[in-house]
């Protein structure tokens, strides 16, 4: 694979394809052998089958003219009749060779809503309707290490540098936490570096987060821009992975054994 922005790399290929990405070196980060395993462990096809709300949501907020290609939204079926629970499984199987994510109707409601009231957000709608590509492949090489780098962002703004990151938030107020959770913070600094290693310039990067829980009758949505002392944490964090990651590649040597430690209130029993 060539340095270079592709726009019609899908998914699965993306994912099975050369480079390294964010998610693969958050495996380095909790051991290198995970990094393997994960490339190598078989993958249970029947679960992939259930519906991920995430990826129904980021389809209908990013591309919204996929959504009837790739999902189905069942009708209403009254469970407590036989008839009804009949209707509802001659369904299932009229639609098993679709080869699309069937979701029921209560899921295909507050789904519709989700994307009502990230479109009611000025800054969200503003972003998701701006002229852009979605789900666009990057690819860059490595100045120090000379690896194959690569991010799949869900957006970039066409004649300005900015990225955009949908994600969906089981609770609002504990989106700070998932920053540093699951490394957005190294998210931001990765995607930064390779979109200014393509386009040499550096973008904002802006999250777009919205909630699955209610709150007041409503489904939160907020738009949130990391403070450059976070990013400049996570550029560290991008580079130590990718330097690990290096190391084990070249040597061909990716550790396994992990150290595990016992809960700090079970540790506490001990002495008192």
């Amino acid at each position: 694979m060539e340095p270079g922005l592709y726009l019609n790399i899908s998914n699965e290929d993306y994912h099975a394809g050369a480079g390294v990405s964010k998610s693969q070196l958050d495996d380095i980060l909790i051991n290198p052998a995970i990094f393997k395993w994960r490339k190598e462990a078989p993958v249970d096809t029947e679960k992939l089958k259930a519906l991920d709300m995430g990826t129904a949501l980021h389809c209908l907020l990013l591309e919204p003219q996929e959504f009837d290609k790739r999902f189905i939204v069942a009708p209403e079926f009254n469970r407590r009749t036989t008839a009804g629970k009949e209707d509802e499984k001659q369904f299932l199987k009229d639609c098993e060779n679709a080869g699309m994510t069937v979701m029921d109707a209560e899921q295909g409601r507050k789904l519709m809503l989700m994307r009502e009231s990230a479109l009611a957000h000025p800054a969200a709608r503003w972003l998701l309707e701006a002229e852009g590509h979605c789900e666009a492949s990057v690819y860059w090489n490595d100045e120090e290490t000379g690896e194959l780098c690569r991010f799949r962002p869900d957006k970039f703004l066409n004649g300005q540098p900015v990225v955009v990151d949908v994600k969906k938030v089981a609770d609002m107020d504990r989106f700070p936490r998932h920053v540093e959770e699951f490394r957005y913070h190294m998210q931001d600094a990765m995607y930064r570096e390779g979109f200014y290693r393509h386009f040499n310039e550096y973008p904002m990067f802006i999250f777009i987060a919205v909630s699955e829980t209610i709150d007041c009758g409503r489904y939160p949505t907020r738009v949130f821009q990391l403070e450059e002392e976070d990013t400049a944490a996570g550029f560290e964090l991008f580079r130590r992975s990718l330097d690990t990651y290096h190391e084990c590649r070249t040597t061909d040597s990716w550790g396994g054994i992990e150290e595990i430690t016992r809960p700090a209130w079970a540790k506490k029993k001990d002495h008192s």
